[in-house]
């Protein structure tokens, strides 16, 4: 998983720094992350997934494919 976000920031030209903005928090504490020192709590794998248009299953290594599902609306 950790590798998975560190490629996808890469991918993308970002900076830790610029993830660790969107989310709010500490280049730091996002590096840590990355490093796999500090778990990744559920909200800001959501966070990541939104943000990098794929799944939480691809960001957990649960599946090779970074297409995303059709969001579910409750209705």
């Amino acid at each position: 998983m950790y590798k998975r976000i560190r490629d996808l920031r890469e991918d993308r030209d970002l900076n830790q720094t610029q993830v660790a903005r969107m989310l709010e928090m500490s280049q730091t504490g996002y590096s840590k992350y990355e490093t796999g020192e500090n778990d990744i709590p559920t909200i800001v794998l959501i966070k990541l997934a939104d943000f990098y248009n794929t799944s939480i299953d691809y960001l957990l290594g649960q599946t090779d494919s970074p297409t995303r599902y059709p969001k579910k609306h409750n209705s």
